[in-house]
């Protein structure tokens, strides 16, 4: 009796927003991939493969990930398509724009409020200048 054969497991778009998803999160952590490595007993090359989606992650991998991440896993993953879903692609959209982490880091440390309120205002300044120069 023959057994058809079964392809190989690839990667697939979930893995790669799984992937991408916990690139911007140890951004956002200030760990390296070298540190996550360490910390789910991988090498940095491995967590390399697991944020360009090129490897698949397993469940037990993915937890791990997860908690040195100090996230629930549902935050790794795409899901459903209501308001929450949406919002949540965009803050990760926003998040991978480049700077993006280390801007709101230093924000989070202004502990004066109205030094915060300036320092956005600023940014949105500068936001409306861009905006008016493509016009």
């Amino acid at each position: 009796m023959d057994i058809p054969s079964v392809p190989p497991k690839r990667a697939t778009e979930q893995d790669r927003i799984v992937g991408e998803r916990i690139h911007v999160l140890r951004k956002s952590k200030g760990l390296s991939q070298s540190v996550l490595g360490s910390a789910i007993g991988v090498t940095f090359q491995h967590v390399q493969k697991y944020e360009n989606g090129a490897n698949r992650i397993g469940a037990s991998r993915l937890s791990e990930i997860a908690r040195v991440l100090e996230v629930p896993v549902s935050a790794l993953f795409a899901e459903g398509d209501g308001v929450f879903a949406q919002q949540q692609v965009e803050v990760f959209d926003f998040l991978r724009i480049p700077g993006a982490v280390g801007l709101l880091r230093a924000f989070a440390t202004i502990e004066d409020d109205q030094l915060r309120r300036e320092v956005l205002a600023l940014v949105r300044s500068a936001a409306r200048m861009e905006r008016d120069k493509g016009a």
